[in-house]
């Protein structure tokens, strides 16, 4: 009867201590409210009736009322929550991947592509209230998903991502600005760029520099990665027959001092990614300091349930009054 069940006015339980006051008082008082004959004999009267020693449960009814009220006092209520939230400061992000050849390197496991695609993933899933798009590049670059608010649609997406669908090559201006193109019409309050590479600048015909000015007059701020141990990685080096990749050790060569410009020029941060621990740590470090602004509305309705326990106190008490008015009434 209990279960879920709030007191308003919980301090009125303290009242139950009267109640082992009520049971001395009876005891002590008992003899006093019961009318008394001395006689030489009881012969000739029915002793049998068992009526009399039901009195007590007069007053047994009366301090069960009493509890009733003193619970009823209480204000025994049911309380129901609902929260309703509003975005009041949604995020656009486009994420640009670089998909060339050299994103096949096993210095990540299984190989850059996929382990970015993983973490990408679970970035997605931890943004629920913006939205993203995706932009792929290698020798040049082009929207594969628009920006949007449905996160299957860019899950999907990013698990098509394969090598082989663009011209190989690094074009980091040109998946820079297909970026820019996508956001630049957004009416979103904060328009991010999270620009994935593990290379250096060799296609495409814009500029890295100028499509970072691009970014800068949109308002967008755009964080670079770049994706690749310190030293050598076991990349692919040419075709073999079958047309399957030869691998083979190659210097890792990272733009830095470029993604450190672009990150600059326009309000964000380089990271670099040389494990798949610390890639992982990047986008989590990049979704901590992406922080869409959420207003929670908290809406309370209270259930009074006192009423059930004033209706039993009035029924004990009736149930008390007649039993003393009819049954027990020439024992009183």
């Amino acid at each position: 009867m209990f279960k879920d069940i709030e007191f308003a006015n919980p301090d009125m339980f303290w009242l139950l201590l009267l109640l082992p006051l009520a049971v001395l008082w009876y005891f002590f008082k008992r003899n006093e409210q019961t009318a008394s004959l001395k006689i030489s004999t009881i012969k000739g009267f029915n002793t049998n009736n068992f009526l009399p020693k039901l009195k007590p449960l007069l007053f047994a009814l009366r301090l069960l009322a009493l509890c009733a009220i003193i619970v009823a006092m209480a204000r025994p209520q049911t309380k129901d929550v609902s929260t309703k939230t509003k975005t009041t400061e949604g995020i656009d992000i486009v994420m640009a991947i670089d998909v060339s050849s050299s994103m096949l390197a096993r210095d990540l496991k299984p190989n850059r592509l996929a382990a970015l695609k993983k973490v990408a993933a679970d970035f997605i899933r931890k943004r629920p209230s913006d939205r993203i798009g995706l932009v792929v590049y290698a020798g040049e670059g082009y929207t594969k998903t628009p920006i949007t608010s449905d996160k299957s649609i860019v899950l999907s997406a990013l698990k098509e991502i394969t090598y082989g669908q663009l011209n190989d090559g690094t074009a980091i201006g040109m998946g820079l600005a297909t970026s820019v193109n996508r956001l630049k019409e957004s009416k979103a309050i904060s328009k991010i760029i999270i620009l994935l590479t593990d290379g250096v600048n060799n296609m495409g015909f814009i500029e890295p520099q100028t499509a970072a000015d691009l970014a800068v007059e949109f308002g967008i701020k755009t964080y670079t990665i770049g994706l690749g141990t310190n030293g050598n990685a076991l990349s692919p080096m040419a075709y073999n027959a079958d047309g399957s990749f030869r691998y083979g050790m190659r210097q890792v060569e990272i733009d830095e001092a470029l993604l450190k410009d672009i990150a600059k020029a326009t309000g964000g941060k380089y990271f670099r990614a040389t494990n798949n621990e610390k890639l992982e740590e990047i986008y989590d470090e990049i979704n901590k300091l992406e922080k869409t602004e959420i207003e929670e509305f908290k809406y309370t309705r209270y259930d009074e349930k006192f009423r059930p326990w004033v209706f039993l106190a009035g029924g004990l008490l009736l149930i008390e009054w007649l039993l003393r008015n009819t049954i027990f009434r020439s024992f009183i």
